[in-house]
């Protein structure tokens, strides 16, 4: 804009009111007419200054303030928009010469022809001239746009007013002079447009004055249009100037035309703005239910991820009775969540694309794409947590087993060594007699074999010990303590029977008795006390079998066991007719036995009491290996139910998920008839469900039953109920398909027979019979339809059908793309205009337009989300509506 003030800047006086001090004189003698020239005087000064006001500042005496040539190019840059050359420095005549032809060319440049006004008149004063230059500009750009009917500039503004005064009793608008001077013509034009601001039936044809100041103080109250005619100028002048009149009453043209398009643009404006926020509600409600959504799953895959064993097999039957609960009661809403959330998601997608708007993009890490990868996460944890929890299960039963175990033999091992110390360690050989060392050192010999025998549970108890601590059994540490006294206890006994043999031995020529059938007795029956010990141990031991196959094994074993026993009976006589024999000796040579075999403590009362425990044992260990055998079969009665049912909803899941896939493709009719066939398909698959429950039924039974594999079907449950929920997603997310593709068809008018024709046509090119067309079928979709395609016109659809560049189509993509070729829609070109026009042709709108033009909440919604107008012509409060406009298309952020 013309910076008249810095070109000025050098020669101005203090006295801002003396904007210029006239040069020379002008010619007088062609003045106009005096009342003609006092009326275009009055007239064009305000029509001069309700422009240059919005450049901050007007006009006193319209022949002197343009003589310098600033303020005439100012109030031309200000009218037209446009930039004029930058004015000359200086108060010489030749730079305000050089100023004014600057302004004169720019008006030439508009096509308008200026005749006999040249700079030298203007810089000379000359009003004439000055006052034709003005009327020159005013013809140009307030009355030469002005079309009514295919008339346009003077005969148009006459056809306007004629229009908009024709209902209204005593106006006859046939000129611009003489039908305008009761002043009810001026009346009349405002009434018609704002009836609330004139009560006409109470003028009077009669009282011109009184008329037309009215008319003149209502403009300029309520229409901004300065006061430009005095009424006592008009009333007593027997013919008004006509380019006076023109002028003030193209200023009510602009005023009125202008609101009108205001409206339009605020209908406009306001029908942009609702579905604006209507999405803005959507997404609000997207992001809600995807940030509750991810909320959960992020609190639960901890605690699935969670693998702190428990230290008893009670708890960790607890941690899989939760599981249990979640996958029943907890997941199965969220399940319905996730399905949900996409199927919204879709129909944004719809409602975004039928309205023009961009697609819609989540927050950062809230995509579809996003959640499906935090619910492949939960998925993968929940998968590893129940195997987890099985195989946990099955290492404490194994702890359980081998604690117990190591318990028993360590409480045996305990009890034979219990004062064996005290006997190694005492002194009874120092006052026996010769006999009776014999009877010691033999002895002693048939302890070391006992001894001996008693290594390997020794070794036993060790190497359960050392499986205790490499399965991390919870109580490791009473374990390795016992283990570690009965080691410590074990090495002490070798060394104090090594040193008692010692002693033994160098007193061994002082002893020579020694009755070799006690000794024989004790060498025979020491190894077979130890074998039905360790019978009566393995009888009681503890088992842990899976399959029928385990147990026949145990069964066939015992089995076995018992064909031995027949040969230790014979050995049991053996041992006991050695004792018989002694007893008949002693009876025949009358030795008085102590009653107690010096070579052992194993009496035959004591043979006879475990070989009779033995013959106890064993119909109580076939009962329990039957009873085992029995459960065997039950669990294998579990499998083979649970696989039936498995082998039959497994295939039943397969065979419905290719008939969707094969439905979803075939399907006739309208839109309405394949959704409630696809609704009728959806419930006869929920009526499935049952099935589903009961196959559950028969899984927690097998899981409660610790049955862990299951050789009859390569179904799991896990297996089942994935293959349930993409059933079930799948039949839902088709539905939204359909209900989307009725949504296009009712926003872009589409018929029945047009979309059956799409579908006819997207089949006949799918050769895949996938629902997604590749590129090469789609170019040929195309040109079947009458495209005439090129790579960059091909390259240009690509990106709309399928824009993150799939190469793939889908039908929907083909009738969005369809429809949108067809069905005009907003631009933000069209919203930015709009608001132009409530601007007042204004760069920049205000708060107070905005409210004044727009209903209350979408006013305010304009004014939270416009940002400061930051231009060169920018006023307090200004707001920048074209960035706004482009916001509301995707092309830059709200």
């Amino acid at each position: 804009m013309v910076d008249y003030h810095e070109a000025n800047s050098q020669f101005q006086q203090p006295n801002h009111g003396d904007y210029m001090q006239p040069e020379e004189d002008w010619d007088r003698d062609l003045l106009l007419d005096p009342a003609w020239e006092r009326q275009q005087r009055k007239t064009f000064t305000a029509w001069c200054n309700s422009h240059l006001r919005k450049a901050g500042t007007q006009i006193e005496v319209i022949e002197e303030d343009f003589r310098d040539g600033l303020k005439l190019m100012l109030l031309l840059e200000v009218i037209s928009g446009e930039r004029l050359p930058k004015p000359e420095r200086g108060k010489m005549r030749v730079h305000k010469i050089n100023n004014v032809n600057k302004a004169l060319d720019f008006i030439a440049s508009k096509g308008v022809k200026l005749v006999s006004i040249g700079a030298e008149e203007i810089v000379d004063g000359n009003v004439k001239m000055t006052l034709g230059m003005i009327w020159t500009i005013i013809l140009r750009f307030a009355i030469q746009d002005i079309s009514v009917e295919e008339t346009s500039a003077k005969e148009g503004l006459l056809l306007w007013c004629q229009r908009k005064t024709a209902p209204y009793k005593n106006v006859n608008v046939q000129n611009f002079h003489i039908s305008w001077k009761d002043g009810l013509a001026f009346n009349a034009l405002i009434h018609r447009h704002r009836p609330e601001l004139i009560d006409y039936d109470k003028l009077r044809k009669d009282d011109p004055l009184t008329n037309l100041n009215n008319a003149f103080e209502v403009a300029e109250k309520y229409l901004d249009i300065p006061k430009m005619l005095d009424a006592e100028d008009i009333v007593n002048t027997a013919r008004p100037d006509e380019k006076a009149i023109m002028t003030y009453v193209s200023c009510f043209y602009h005023a009125f035309s202008g609101a009108q398009k205001a409206e339009t643009a605020a209908n406009r404006i306001c029908k942009v703005l609702a579905v604006n926020q209507e999405n803005e509600h959507l997404m609000e409600d997207y992001e809600k239910l995807a940030s509750d959504l991810l909320e959960w799953i992020r609190q639960t895959k901890p605690w699935l991820e969670n693998r702190e064993p428990e230290k008893t097999m009670q708890a960790m039957q607890q941690k899989l009775e939760d599981f249990r609960d979640y996958r029943r009661v907890h997941k199965p809403p969220k399940v319905q969540e996730k399905c949900q959330l996409e199927i919204n998601f879709n129909t944004l997608q719809t409602k975004l694309r039928l309205s023009n708007r961009p697609a819609f993009m989540p927050s950062e890490g809230k995509m579809v794409s996003d959640i499906n990868n935090a619910w492949q996460g939960l998925e993968q944890a929940e998968k590893g947590y129940e195997e987890w929890l099985l195989n946990e299960i099955r290492r404490l039963e194994r702890l359980d087993h081998l604690a117990e175990k190591f318990r028993q033999k360590a409480t045996i091992h305990e009890d034979w060594t219990k004062d064996k110390e005290a006997m190694l360690t005492q002194k009874d050989y120092e006052t026996a007699t010769l006999a009776d060392i014999k009877a010691l050192l033999k002895k002693h010999e048939a302890f070391e074999s006992d001894l001996a025998a008693h290594q390997d549970r020794v070794e036993q108890i060790a190497a359960i010990a050392q499986e205790l601590n490499d399965l991390d059994y919870y109580d490791s540490p009473n374990v390795n303590a016992r283990c570690q006294t009965i080691c410590d206890h074990w090495d002490t006994l070798g060394s104090l029977t090594q040193s008692r043999r010692d002693a033994l031995e160098r007193t061994e020529k002082l002893q020579e008795t020694i009755d070799q059938l006690y000794l024989e007795y004790a060498k025979r029956a020491a190894p077979f006390n130890n074998w039905m010990e360790g019978a009566m141990e393995d009888l009681q031991d503890m088992f842990i079998v899976h399959t029928t196959e385990e147990i026949q094994g145990l069964i066939a074993a015992h089995e076995q066991f018992k064909e031995t026993l027949p040969d230790a009976d014979k050995e049991r006589e053996a041992i006991l007719g050695i004792h018989n024999e002694m007893m008949k000796i002693a009876q025949s040579y009358n030795i008085k036995l102590s009653g107690v075999n010096p070579y052992t403590s194993i009496t035959s009362q004591s043979i006879n009491d475990k070989w009779d425990k033995v013959q106890q044992f064993v119909p109580a260990r076939d009962q329990a290996l039957q009873a085992e055998f029995n459960k065997q079969q039950s669990n294998e009665h579990l499998r083979e139910q649970f696989a039936n049912k498995a082998n039959v909803v497994g295939p039943w899941i397969q065979t419905k998920m290719q008939e969707i896939g094969r439905i979803s493709i075939e399907m006739h009719g309208t839109l309405e008839d394949q959704l409630n066939q696809l609704k009728q398909y959806e419930s006869s698959i929920i009526n499935y469900k049952p099935n589903i429950e009961k196959l559950e039924q028969d899984h927690q039974l097998i899981q409660e039953a610790l049955i862990f594999d299951n050789k009859h079907t390569n179904y799991t449950m896990e297996h089942i109920r994935v293959g349930w929920e993409q059933l079930l997603t799948t039949i839902a997310r088709t539905i939204n398909e359909i209900e989307n593709q009725i949504l296009t068809r009712d926003a872009k008018g589409i018929s029945q027979d047009q979309l059956n024709e799409f579908r006819s046509s997207f089949n006949h090119f799918d050769k895949k019979r996938t629902g997604l067309m590749d590129a090469d079928d789609f170019r040929a979709l195309l040109i079947s339809t009458g495209y005439s395609l090129g790579e960059a016109e091909f390259a240009r659809i690509m990106s709309i059908v399928a824009p993150n560049n799939t190469e793939e189509v889908s039908f929907q993509a083909f009738i969005d793309f369809m429809s949108r070729e067809t069905t005009d829609t907003d631009t933000a070109e069209q919203v930015m205009a709009s608001f132009k026009i409530l601007a007042g042709d204004k760069s920049y709108i205000t708060a107070e337009e905005l409210r004044r033009e727009l209903p209350p909440d979408q006013a305010e919604y304009c004014i939270a989300r416009m940002a400061p107008y930051r231009g060169p012509d920018a006023v307090p409060g200004a707001l920048d509506y074209m960035s706004f406009s482009t916001a509301l298309y995707g092309e830059s952020d709200l």
